[in-house]
């Protein structure tokens, strides 16, 4: 499966996979986008990472957990 950065549901279930005593509330967006671009499914330009994109994601984690 190849996870893009518009995939922010599939990241954020890989994410609270990888790092279930995470609170994604405590995260900055820099360690964010590194943990998203170190994600084995993760298949898209980092580059194209913004702060709406970062968000959607954390916003996601948070409803996972």
């Amino acid at each position: 499966m190849n996870i893009k950065w518009t995939d922010s549901l599939d990241i954020a279930i890989a994410l609270d996979d990888k790092y279930p005593n995470i609170d994604p509330l405590t995260i900055r967006f820099t360690d964010l986008h590194a943990w998203v671009c170190e994600l084995d499914d993760f298949n898209d330009d980092p580059d194209k990472s913004n702060e709406k994109i970062l968000e959607a994601i954390q916003m996601a984690w948070i409803e996972e957990k």
